[in-house]
């Protein structure tokens, strides 16, 4: 009775943690010395299915996502021309994050909207279990 709200539950976790760690990748836009050296790397979420029972009521029925990674984006930093900058290199370039804004915004927007969903159909199975338990009464 209560696997719907489990399910939504679970992307809400997901897509929350997802929120999180676009934000952090908005914060850290400029950021060109990290501790461990060297600018900041873009982040993202890779979410995995919570696996499905193999019998009884639930059987080969999905039952959510989970967080399964979250990954350092591979692709290359962003080399900006600065000779007088304490930062460059042999080149005179500074290199700067990987991030995209207009790649975080989109993933932004998608991450939201995919909450706000899953907070709709979150709420919608918890009326049904309302509606549910005051038949008869």
């Amino acid at each position: 009775m209560f696997d719907a709200m489990k399910i939504s539950a679970s992307g809400l976790t997901a897509e929350s943690l997802r929120l999180d760690v676009i934000s952090n990748n908005l914060a850290n836009i400029d950021t060109t010395q990290t501790p461990q050296g060297g600018p900041y790397r873009r982040e993202f979420v890779v979410f995995s299915p919570v696996p499905a029972t193999l019998s009884g009521a639930d059987a080969n029925i999905g039952q959510g996502v989970v967080v399964s990674a979250i990954l350092q984006d591979p692709s290359p930093f962003k080399a900006v021309y600065d000779p007088t900058s304490p930062l460059a290199n042999a080149q005179g370039e500074v290199l700067y994050p990987n991030v995209n804004l207009a790649t975080e915004m989109v993933d932004m927007i998608e991450a939201s909207q995919a909450y706000q969903a899953n907070s709709s159909a979150f709420t919608a199975s918890k009326d049904m279990v309302l509606k549910a338990l005051s038949i008869g009464s």
